[in-house]
Order: C-alpha cells, then sequence, then structure tokens
C-alpha cells in the first residue's frame, strides 16, 4: 500500500456543540477538575517490558521447566538501565506466564526487581506482570508499590492467571474467572491497574475482531472501573521492519499486526476517530490510552523491538512517587507519542468569561483525564493547547517537526444497548492547526480555540503528527517507523449543568 500525502486543510469553523445531555452521570463516576498539583509534571514511563523471567518452557517434564530467558532475553536490571539512559522516570517489569510461573516470579524475577530499583535509584520501578487474561489476550498488570507487592502479584497470578494452572485448568479461561479476577483486585487495600495489551493484533479485519472485544472491554471496566481503565494506543514491536544494521526489511511490518496492519503505529481501536475507543469515551467511560515497547528482543539484536523509551512513551502527570504515577495512569492524566516527537502536551479546557484562578478553583477548568462542569447553559469553552516541540534529536539522530495538530470531539450519549458498539458517528475533527494558525515561543507551540456553546454532553481529545495524513493510513510492510510519528492526548469530559 502506498501511502498518499493528503493536502493541509485550514483550520475549521468554530464548533456550535450539539451532544445529548446524559452520558456522563448514567452509572458512571465524574471526578471533577481540581486544582493542579503545582509540583506534579510529565514524568516518561512504559509500563509492558519483558525479561528473561518471560521463560521458555520445557514440555518434556511434568510440571514443564521453565527455560530462563526462553522467550524475551535480558535482565530487569538491564532493561532498567536501558529505559533510564532512553529517558525514562518510570517502567513496568511485566513478564508473561505459564504453568507455575506464579512461583517463578515470586522466587527468581522480584528479587531481580528489588536489584534493580537498587542500581538505578531514579528510575521508578514498577513490579507487575502481563497477565494471561481469561477468555482474552494479553493485559499489563501494574502492583502498587509496597513490601507486600510481590504477595499480591503472587496471589492474583496463582488465582486467576489462565496459564498458571497444571494441568491446565478450562476453568481459568472463561469470562467468569475474568470478573473474579477483577472483583478480588478491586477490594485489595490498594487496587492494581490494567491495560489491555495490542488489542487489534489478533483481529482478521478492520472491527473484525479476535481475542479482545469491546464487550469484554465494557465488562471489566463496569466490573472494576477502577482497575481496569484502559489499552495500549500504540502497542510495542515497533521496530519489526529495522534489520541488525539499520536497514529496512521491506516485509517487515510495525506491531506483528499482520491480519490488520497498525495506523501510524497505533491500534486500529484508538486510531480511528469515531471508532472503538471514541465508542467508550462516547458512553462516559474513562477509558485510557498508553503507548509501550513490549520491549523481548531489540532490533540490534535481531529482535523486533525498541528499548523502552528508544521509540515509545507514556507520559504521566504526577508528582516523582510511585502513588502518584499510579494515581496517574489510573485516572488517565496521560499522553502518548512515539519517536520524541513532543516532549510535553498540557490541554485545558476552561469555561470563557472566567479569569484562569477563578476557572481553577471553581471547578470550570479542566485539563487531561478531568471533567469541566459548564456552569449556566450554553456556555463557550475556551480550549488551550500546549506542548513543546523539542528542538534535539531523537534516537534516530533525526530532529522530527509537528506538522499538524487535530482537535477532536465527540458527543456522550450513555450507555450503549449493543455492547459490541465499536463505533461513536458524533465523533469528528473539529479543528486543524498548522503553524501558520499556532503561536511559538521557542519549542513551546500554544494553540487557542473557542468551543461556542457547549450545552450538551461531550469529550474533547488531541492528536498530532509530523506527516501530512489527514487521517492515519494502514502502515504498509517495510515502512520506516521514524517516519510516521504521532502523538495522543486522553480526553477531558465537558458536563453541561
Amino acid at each position: 500500500m502506498k501511502r498518499k500525502a493528503l493536502p493541509m486543510l485550514a483550520v475549521t469553523a468554530m464548533a456550535t456543540v450539539a451532544v445529548t445531555a446524559q452520558g456522563l452521570t448514567d452509572g458512571f463516576s465524574v471526578p471533577k477538575a481540581s486544582a493542579e498539583k503545582t509540583d506534579m509534571q510529565w514524568l516518561a514511563g512504559d509500563h509492558h517490558v519483558h525479561s528473561e523471567w518471560s521463560v521458555g518452557w520445557d514440555n518434556t517434564t511434568n510440571p514443564p521447566t521453565p527455560i530462563r530467558a526462553g522467550d524475551a532475553i535480558y535482565p530487569i536490571e538491564k532493561n532498567a538501565a536501558m529505559a533510564s539512559s532512553y529517558g525514562l522516570d518510570w517502567m513496568v517489569s511485566t513478564d508473561h506466564g505459564g504453568p507455575n510461573h506464579s512461583k517463578v516470579n515470586l522466587e527468581q524475577a522480584y528479587p531481580e526487581v528489588l536489584k534493580a530499583r537498587a542500581e538505578n535509584p531514579d528510575l521508578k520501578l514498577f513490579y507487575g506482570m502481563e497477565f494471561d487474561t481469561p477468555a482474552a489476550d494479553h493485559s499489563s498488570l501494574i502492583i502498587p508499590k509496597s513490601n507486600a507487592e510481590s504477595l499480591t502479584l503472587y496471589d492474583i497470578e496463582s488465582k486467576f492467571n489462565k496459564r498458571d494452572p497444571f494441568p491446565t485448568d478450562p476453568q481459568r479461561d472463561t469470562d467468569t474467572n475474568m470478573v473474579d479476577a477483577l472483583n478480588y483486585m478491586k477490594n485489595l487495600d490498594v487496587a492494581p491497574v490494567l491495560f489491555a495489551n495490542h488489542p487489534a493484533r489478533s483481529a482478521s479485519g478492520e472491527t473484525k475482531w479476535g481475542q479482545d472485544t469491546p464487550q469484554e472491554f465494557r465488562t471489566w471496566n463496569d466490573t472494576a472501573p477502577n482497575v481496569s481503565v484502559g489499552m495500549e494506543g500504540a502497542p510495542g514491536h515497533q521496530a519489526g521492519a529495522i534489520n541488525r544494521d539499520g536497514s529496512i526489511d521491506p516485509k517487515g511490518d510495525r506491531g506483528g499486526y499482520g491480519n490488520y496492519a497498525t495506523m501510524g503505529g497505533f491500534d486500529q481501536m484508538s486510531a480511528k476517530v469515531g471508532g472503538l475507543w471514541d465508542s467508550m469515551l462516547g458512553e462516559g467511560r474513562h477509558w485510557w490510552i498508553t503507548s509501550t515497547s513490549d520491549s523481548h528482543v531489540n532490533w540490534r539484536d535481531g529482535g523486533s523491538d525498541f528499548w523502552p523509551g528508544e521509540y515509545s512513551k507514556t507520559y504521566v502527570k504526577a508528582q516523582d512517587s510511585y502513588d502518584s504515577i499510579l494515581d496517574g495512569l489510573r485516572n488517565g492524566r496521560i499522553f502518548v507519542t512515539t519517536g520524541d516527537l513532543i516532549s510535553q502536551l498540557d490541554v485545558t479546557a476552561q469555561a470563557a468569561g472566567k479569569s484562569p484562578a477563578h476557572a481553577q478553583s471553581n471547578g470550570n477548568r479542566a485539563s487531561i483525564g478531568e471533567t469541566l462542569q459548564i456552569p449556566g447553559n450554553g456556555k463557550d469553552v475556551t480550549v488551550t493547547i500546549t506542548f513543546k516541540d523539542p528542538n534535539a534529536q531523537n534516537n534516530h539522530g533525526e530532529n522530527p517537526k509537528v506538522n499538524r495538530v487535530d482537535l477532536i470531539m465527540g458527543e456522550v450519549t450513555g450507555k450503549v444497548d449493543d455492547r459490541s458498539t465499536a463505533a461513536n458517528p458524533t465523533t469528528k475533527v473539529i479543528a486543524r492547526f498548522d503553524e501558520s494558525s499556532w503561536q511559538r515561543d521557542g519549542e513551546a507551540i500554544t494553540i487557542t480555540y473557542k468551543l461556542k456553546n457547549v450545552n450538551k454532553d461531550s469529550y474533547i481529545r488531541v492528536r498530532g503528527t509530523n506527516t501530512n495524513e489527514l487521517e492515519p493510513m494502514l502502515d504498509p510492510k517495510g515502512e520506516n517507523p521514524w517516519s510516521d510519528l504521532w502523538f495522543y492526548s486522553n480526553p477531558i469530559f465537558l458536563q453541561a449543568k
């Protein structure tokens, strides 16, 4: 498939919002915007990283014997060191399981996590796993840091992970077991966080879902909205077309998405405007996206992966602490980027006519992951987008520039009757911006836009790219991932009174 460079569109006219007035209060918790803590900052991380404890298995023994480095090959200490060297502030070690792997994690992997923390004190290294999700694909399970974290993961993996029993227990691979797992997790003293990994990698075509389905996501989020909070927007394995010497393999693909390709490196569930992600947001669900490496074997060693932070980064607005980072992930204070296209992104929505200080103190100003309470009826809302386009080389030795930024808006109409729904036809790109319509101050770029007459429930989100594509296209085999970069914010909800 050849790419088409589409012409730049001018900024669209001011949006007049007409959205049904329900949704956000229809069975979903809606945390209001709060005064932003001044010591919060954007902290870059990766929640999907494998080590040598993602083992292979010798099935000639009974039970099967784990083979160290049988799948992923690097020590946890190596992963942590590389994450730090590529600018990450936090990382999650996530090895997937198998027969009695809960003991491997507890007795062999966890001590290595403690060593890696001691050797990399500036990195917040979370303990977790790539959960072999019952009746579905994989998920990143992030365990809150505590003195009991190793036992917390052991209990979850040994009780619920579908591949842990030997002999195999068919009851482990059921929707019922997943619901039981989520009910168990949400009632822990401090609940873990779960993101669905590479959600449409097993899809056979456009919206022809494989192991992960919209129904499952809705059930998980209904069951434990404080645990099941989102999915990988941009999956790992993005170096699948890069040979050891840095040349491009014309048969390689991004993400291992063989049946239906990624789109600008992003999963179809998140990349399509008005698709599955927007369908979830249109219900008022707090369903966030992330970006990860899924590191197993680096491309320089013959694998298909980048090091943590080398290509993809998930930025969380948080204080520099484990608790605050996990809270940011749980509550969607997140933006994602590939290729270090940007290094900061702030989006705010503010009721027009209010000073910034007055709006913030009265809950009439919201940032990424928050909800703006709009006073009165039919008020204008000012959206301010500020991002940093660093004047520096990325890890490919290039200095990519943001070519365009899109503001996307959709209606919030409440729960869908058909839980397989994967579309929100109200979601549109309402404005496109290029350098002719933004203000630059060094590396900092600011865009201001006014939403007219916002009188019903809705949400906004932002994305940007270094390409000329108006919409991300299917990634052809042999594409150089460094040439096709995108960033995405998570949403701000707008709730009319």
